[in-house]
């Protein structure tokens, strides 16, 4: 018997975010035909995570016992924080009441297929915007958390771009940590000719639009690629499994 997936993310009232977790999730099923992927979300979204891990808990008991957990919630989330800490954590607690049988995946960053993925959507926006010069700054924006982890693992994605790059990149957030977002954009106005925002994000929605709000020349895609594409990047499908296997013990 293979542990379900349940994918769970923040959750979105922006029906482009909502498409582009979908096409995630259907990309993770083309993927690995025959697993059982399930869609769960921590906030704004129906099923709550707590219980679509309870129903595939359940479904795997009448299926069989086996080696591993029964269910893996892969967090479809960039970074650790809250939701990962607390509400990801307490479904997993109170599957596991009587037994070991849910286990939580780490968040998918930071992972070098994520940077793999920035760099492409910055060579993307400067083939749309122009050749990027060294007089232009880049900030890369994440949703941000209170939870210093979080900001370390941002950071390490911002050292790891701009390596890629060859160039500095500035780490910011939209909320929970600091700098801000606007502030960052602000701050690398000065004696910057234009400044890039590598949307570190992983769909549409409120922070991307909070990001498109605060003052850059130029805004990259986020890490699951354009509004409205049909297929989800295969590296990050990859990254979805590879969370998936280390907590199964694939």
């Amino acid at each position: 018997m293979t542990a379900v997936l349940v994918g769970t993310s923040h959750g979105t009232d922006d029906p482009a975010g909502q498409a582009a977790v979908r096409a995630l999730l259907d990309g993770v099923r083309a993927a690995r035909p025959g697993l059982d992927v399930r869609e769960a979300f921590v906030d704004v979204q129906q099923p709550e995570v707590g219980e679509v891990l309870a129903g595939a808990v359940r479904d795997a008991a009448g299926r069989g016992s086996a080696a591993g957990p029964a269910a893996v919630v892969v967090p479809l989330l960039l970074s650790t924080g809250y939701h990962v800490r607390h509400d990801i954590a307490q479904a997993v607690r109170a599957a596991n009441v009587s037994g070991e049988v849910a286990a939580a995946a780490e968040p998918l960053g930071p992972h070098p297929l994520l940077v793999d993925i920035l760099a492409d959507r910055y060579a993307a926006a400067e083939a749309a915007h122009g050749p990027f010069g060294t007089d232009d700054a880049v900030v890369l924006a994440a949703a941000g958390s209170s939870v210093p982890a979080a900001a370390a693992a941002v950071e390490e994605v911002a050292s790891a771009l701009a390596q890629r790059l060859a160039r500095p990149v500035v780490p910011a957030y939209g909320a929970g940590a600091e700098p801000r977002v606007p502030a960052a954009v602000a701050a690398a106005r000065t004696g910057s000719a234009r400044v890039v925002v590598v949307s570190y994000l992983l769909a549409p929605g409120y922070f991307l639009d909070r990001v498109l709000e605060a003052g850059a020349d130029v805004v990259t895609d986020p890490v699951a690629g354009p509004p409205g594409a049909e297929k989800a990047d295969p590296r990050l499908v990859q990254v979805v499994l590879d969370r998936y296997d280390a907590a199964a013990g694939a």
